[in-house]
């Protein structure tokens, strides 16, 4: 079975945006660790995350322990969650896929 263009370009948007976004998450508790050099802006994490890469920004959370206890932050990430829920439902009932 062939999935429909639109979940397609969805998965593969997904996908790379996860990527993206759990690099940088990497890379930020990297530079965390060290002294020195700049870091990863918070705003930078948040838009990677609404803008689609939420999978890979939950991973980089949970697996580099970043940003685990700043409830303000987890806060903002469950926003920008909510943000891409709301435009990939959006999307698909204007291409009326549900």
């Amino acid at each position: 079975m062939k999935l429909p263009i639109i979940y397609q370009w969805l998965a593969a948007w997904i996908g790379a945006m996860s990527v993206w976004a759990f690099l940088l998450f990497g890379f930020d508790k990297r530079r965390a660790g060290r002294t020195g050099g700049r870091r990863v802006a918070e705003s930078s994490l948040l838009l990677a995350s609404a803008l689609g890469g939420w999978p890979g920004g939950l991973l980089g959370i949970v697996l580099f322990r970043h940003k685990s206890a700043k409830l303000s932050f987890q806060f903002k990430f469950a926003a920008a969650f909510l943000v891409w829920a709301a435009l990939v439902a959006g999307i698909l009932k204007l291409t009326r896929v549900i």
